[in-house]
């Protein structure tokens, strides 16, 4: 283990550290498919308390699994944990990953700020920014089929007292559920999980050769009036199991391990789990490379943005406004960059007025990798005229190339060579590259398969907003199937940079739809049983779009189509009659523009 490696490591790592043997670290590797369906949501950008929530769909439909890590920011095995399945491919079965939900107390590792994150689920308290990203765990909560909290906990739980360290009152080594068995009242379907977490421990221990550290199931017996854990009546997984009548259990690590072994463990339970509901998985390994910060892209005056390598100096005036709008690292999450005295914790996207010299402290979780220094010079308002850093060219082109685009208005900033996936029917637009490196006006950027006028195309398609559901021309696309594009940076006729764009098509998982007091969830091909003297209305459509052009639904039938707004009750009595019908082929159809996402037939009772 390197010097800085090490560093990383024993940063979380309070008590001690262990040298494990290095098959350890990579018991559990595999490659990433790129055929694996995702999508990246972000609530709160801009704010402390950011949310990153990541949905994996694997090729064949299956249960639903919410892995939430970090809800408490001092508990590094479980966050770390869950950010190595945002990377996750699936053959089999669904993941929303939620790998930092507390991310301000996660740098200040702090177990929490205002109030602990993970007893605001009960709908009390103050509103906070806890309770904010409570209210969209809530809602992705009643998206899933199971949910696994990731936690490090004090000492090893056991069923016998054997020490002050090893007894009932502890957490950690165990498989945490509210009660050994809940029957859903809506449903009358009876929980087990008890069963489920003793089978999960056991597939766990066979992995686990050190006796002390096995896991056992801990029934918290939440509802009982003599339980010790009332407190948890207020937690995630007790929501989860009365509120959305899912299975949910606490996976708890013990805070007395090494941070590898920590995350060994939580990445045996999240597997057991995943191989128990059929969720067909293809494994991450364990990094743990120290963070590597390489640079960071920094508008000034809302102008072309620059490239600022680490240790580097960028040089404004006074008054000037600066945005950090993207860190470059060997880690994609857990990063921040923080204006030491301006802004907060976390001041990416963030506009800041510039009066004195500073530094950008480049944070991974609570874990410093790197700095950038803000020097002043020249006269208030002058940065127009002087160089904003003096970083070295290379007479090969640019050395770091980045592009600036739009996904339905969304800015992004994307590497060289990378892909981007987007829907089918998003709107797109290249707003710029950037480098620090090269004057971006030499550079031709190309969207190959999109002309913006057909009578003259000059192959520069930087501001152009490209409508990918008519736009594009298939022929032009790499796999001639409409599949994925390339966008083709090139300076002086030689080729520089090129973008990957992954179009998707639009999917519908489900509607959500009221008749009467009664709701109910219909999945695309299933049948909507009427009853005509209910009031009828769509609660909601889930589909995977994230933006851009919204689904709507319409029904329609034998010489009839009518659009159905959300929310809107329809009186289906009144409706046949009017037509003078009293039974037809009707459907429900849900639509994104010109594209079909999928139908459902009605049926009258």
């Amino acid at each position: 283990m390197s010097l800085n490696r090490l560093k990383w490591v024993s940063r979380f790592v309070k008590s001690f550290t262990v040298t494990l043997p290095v098959s350890l670290f990579f018991i559990i590797i595999s490659m990433t498919d790129a055929s694996a369906q995702r999508t990246h949501t972000v609530y709160y950008e801009g704010t402390e308390h950011e949310l990153h929530v990541y949905r994996i769909y694997g090729k064949e439909p299956g249960k639903t699994m919410m892995l939430i890590g970090g809800i408490q920011g001092d508990e590094p095995g479980g966050f770390l944990s869950a950010d190595l399945y945002a990377d996750f491919a699936l053959s089999k079965g669904n993941l929303i990953v939620v790998p930092r939900a507390n991310f301000l107390s996660i740098l200040q590792n702090r177990r929490q700020i205002n109030e602990d994150m993970n007893r605001k689920f009960a709908d009390e308290g103050e509103i906070n920014y806890e309770a904010k990203v409570v209210t969209v765990l809530k809602k992705l909560i009643a998206e899933s089929d199971c949910l696994l909290n990731l936690h490090d906990g004090s000492g090893f739980y056991s069923e016998t007292y054997d020490g002050p360290m090893r007894n009932p009152t502890r957490f950690g080594q165990s498989i945490i559920a509210d009660s050994e068995t809940f029957t859903v009242e809506r449903t009358g379907k009876v929980i087990n999980l008890g069963e489920t977490g003793r089978f999960v421990a056991a597939e766990i221990n066979k992995n686990i050769t050190e006796k002390d550290y096995s896991f056992h199931f801990n029934n918290h017996r939440t509802s009982a009036q003599d339980s010790i854990h009332k407190e948890q009546r207020k937690s995630a997984t007790y929501y989860a199991l009365t509120v959305c009548g899912i299975p949910a259990f606490g996976i708890e690590s013990s805070k007395e391990l090494p941070l590898e072994l920590k995350i060994l463990h939580h990445n045996l339970a999240i597997n057991a789990f995943m191989k128990y509901f059929g969720i067909k998985p293809e494994t991450p390994g364990i990094n743990l490379d120290a963070p590597d910060f390489k640079y960071l892209v920094i508008s000034v005056n809302n102008m072309l943005p620059v490239v600022v390598e680490n240790q580097q100096t960028l040089c404004v005036s006074p008054g000037d406004e600066i945005a950090v709008t993207h860190i470059e690292a060997n880690y994609e999450r857990g990063l921040s960059a923080d204006l030491i005295d301006y802004g907060s914790a976390n001041d990416v996207r963030k506009k800041i007025k510039i009066t004195k010299p500073t530094r950008i402290v480049v944070r991974k979780d609570s874990y410093p990798c790197g700095s950038v220094y803000i020097a002043l010079t020249g006269k208030s308002g002058s940065s127009s005229n002087t160089p904003l850093s003096t970083i070295k060219s290379s007479s090969a082109g640019p050395q770091y190339l980045l592009f600036k685009v739009k996904v339905n208005q969304e800015e992004i900033i994307v590497k060289n060579y990378s892909h981007i996936t987007i829907v089918e029917g998003d709107l797109f637009e290249i707003v710029d590259v950037l480098s620090g490196f090269s004057d971006p006006s030499a550079l031709q950027v190309n969207f190959k398969g999109y002309v913006a006028d057909e009578g003259y195309n000059q192959g520069e398609d930087r501001g152009f907003v490209i409508d990918t559901g008519k736009d594009l021309w298939e022929r032009y696309s790499i796999d001639g199937k409409g599949k994925t594009y390339q966008t083709i940076v090139t300076l002086n006729d030689e080729i520089v940079g090129k973008l990957f764009i992954d179009l998707e098509k639009p999917s519908l998982n489900y509607i959500l739809v009221k008749m009467g007091d009664e709701k109910v969830y219909v999945s695309p091909g299933e049948t909507i049983d009427i009853d005509r003297k209910k009031t009828f209305k769509i609660v909601d459509i889930i589909t995977d779009i994230k933006s851009g052009a919204e689904p709507q639904a319409f029904i329609t039938g034998p010489s009839f189509h009518r659009k159905i707004e959300k929310g809107e009750v329809i009186a289906f009595n009144e409706m046949m009659n009017a037509m003078g019908k009293s039974s037809g082929p009707f459907q429900i159809e849900i639509k994104r523009e010109k594209i079909n996402l999928g139908k459902m037939d009605l049926r009258w009772l």
